[in-house]
């Protein structure tokens, strides 16, 4: 630790935000980057503790205090490859992680965490910058072939540490580009595209390969697969979104999150869409139903595509702003978080449940909601219950964005003959064994709908048991 009192002295800064008259025009990357000296003065404020709680937080398990101890030192390929020791694509985490570490750092006591995450980002950047990141295929090949099906940050996982180890990978995916949610699900103003075709060239150069618009099962028989591999590895994510079966769901205007934020990420893409089949947003009231972060995502698209106005509620109360004493430190903390794109104009609600949609010549005007309260019982549960007060939330576009509830089970899975768990995603029956022979499983189709660094843990073991396999 180069300066041992860098904390006591120096405050921690965050880069911010583009200004919100300026982001809310376009669908570049919100988040702005601070300086070199910046950047190296808030590395210097870790202070390498004694238990590194934020290491222990990290599900990647991240050497985060020795990677900021190398960027205090501006040794920035040091700390690039110390970074890569747990984390295939630091790129994507540096952007669009929570940043569990930064809540369970000693730090955060006084909320003042270090800037784990920015760090992370902007060492990634510079080691790009520089040409520290060079394609580097294996400079032998095992003989092995492993199938990879689904491009998300888990996929992505398996495949290059796989590849890495010298087995020949092909990742299969059945939509029109690699990366999964990644690609298609976080919008371009947090996660700029080039990003990932960056990355992508890296590993093409380095030999996976990749095949596009293939959907195994369908496109792709199960048998052939089963028969051309000497190992599968299931990755496809949770695909199934929970839906909300209520009065007049059959109307028009009622989306799926997933479907509004993929239309519009292929429109940036460059892709055209007909205009019969268009999602938007335009002069229309939206009504977000699911508090989460898809839920935000369609927040801050909706206001970019011009709508008259945007609302986001809950059915859980509000949590509590800056502290919870039932999720203490060093726990990742249930307190209220605000986004980017709640910032730029949004009315948001809680403890609302939706009741029915009120539906005027077959299509959506509104949702009736009903207030709800949260009690625990005699054994400790919460419990909710209707206050009676009812009202009309009017709304001319509906999002649905309340998660995702297991993955798709029709064509690949239920051919192979998977075993699923009591929440209907796949069970590993064994770390990161399906129960079937020579197929794997890995992401969000086994531990249900999480994290993109959660993702990145579970393609990384996967690729250890399927590389002992072999």
């Amino acid at each position: 630790m180069g300066n041992a009192k860098a904390f006591l002295t120096i405050n921690r800064k965050e880069a911010g935000y583009r200004p919100v008259v300026d982001r809310i025009t376009d669908f570049s990357e919100v988040e702005q980057t601070l300086n070199t000296e910046d950047r190296i003065l808030q590395a210097s404020r870790c202070m390498e503790c004694g238990i590194p709680f934020c290491h222990w937080a990290c599900p990647l398990g991240n050497l985060i205090p020795e990677w900021q101890d190398l960027l205090y030192k501006s040794q920035w390929f040091e700390a690039y490859s110390n970074l890569t020791l747990t984390n295939n694509f630091p790129e994507f985490t540096g952007r669009v992680c929570p940043a569990l570490c930064e809540k369970s750092c000693v730090l955060n006591l006084e909320n003042q965490p270090l800037t784990i995450r920015e760090n992370e980002a902007a060492i990634t950047e510079h080691a790009f910058l520089e040409g520290y990141i060079k394609p580097q295929p294996p400079k032998k090949r095992t003989g092995k072939k492993v199938a990879v099906v689904g491009s998300g940050p888990a996929g992505l996982a398996v495949a290059d540490c796989l590849n890495k180890k010298g087995h020949t990978v092909t990742v299969y995916e059945k939509d029109e580009s690699i990366g999964g949610l990644l690609r298609l699900g976080i919008p371009d103003f947090k996660l700029n595209k080039e990003i990932i075709d960056r990355r992508l060239s890296i590993l093409k150069d380095e030999g996976i390969k990749f095949e596009t618009g293939i959907e195994v099962g369908k496109d792709l028989p199960t048998e052939k697969l089963l028969a051309k591999f000497d190992a599968i590895c299931l990755a496809t994510g949770a695909g199934v979104p929970r839906d909300l079966p209520i009065e007049g769901r059959e109307a028009e205007g009622i989306y799926f999150a997933l479907e509004f934020l993929k239309q519009q990420n292929r429109i940036v893409a460059g892709q055209t869409i007909p205009v019969a089949g268009q999602i938007t947003a335009k002069n229309k009231k939206v009504l977000v139903i699911g508090g989460g972060d898809t839920g935000s995502d369609c927040v801050g698209t909706s206001i970019r595509q011009k709508a008259a106005k945007v609302t986001q509620i809950e059915i859980l109360p509000m949590p509590p702003e800056g502290y919870n004493p039932d999720t203490p430190w060093p726990n990742y903390p249930n307190i209220l978080k605000t986004s980017s794109s709640h910032k730029e104009g949004c009315e948001r609600r809680w403890s609302l449940a939706s009741k029915r949609f009120i539906v005027s010549e077959g299509k959506v005007t509104g949702v009736e909601v009903a207030e709800v309260e949260w009690k625990k019982d005699e054994t400790g549960r919460w419990v909710m219950n209707e206050t009676g007060k009812n009202e009309i939330i009017p709304a001319d576009l509906v999002l649905l964005s309340m998660g995702f509830i297991h993955p798709v089970h029709e064509g690949l899975l239920d051919e192979l003959g998977v075993k699923y768990d009591a929440r209907g995603n796949v069970e590993a029956v064994q770390p990161n064994r399906s129960s079937v022979a020579n197929v794997f499983v890995a992401g969000d189709a086994t531990m249900g709908a999480s994290l993109v660094v959660r993702a990145i843990e579970s393609g990384r073991k996967a690729s250890e048991v399927i590389s002992y396999e072999l």
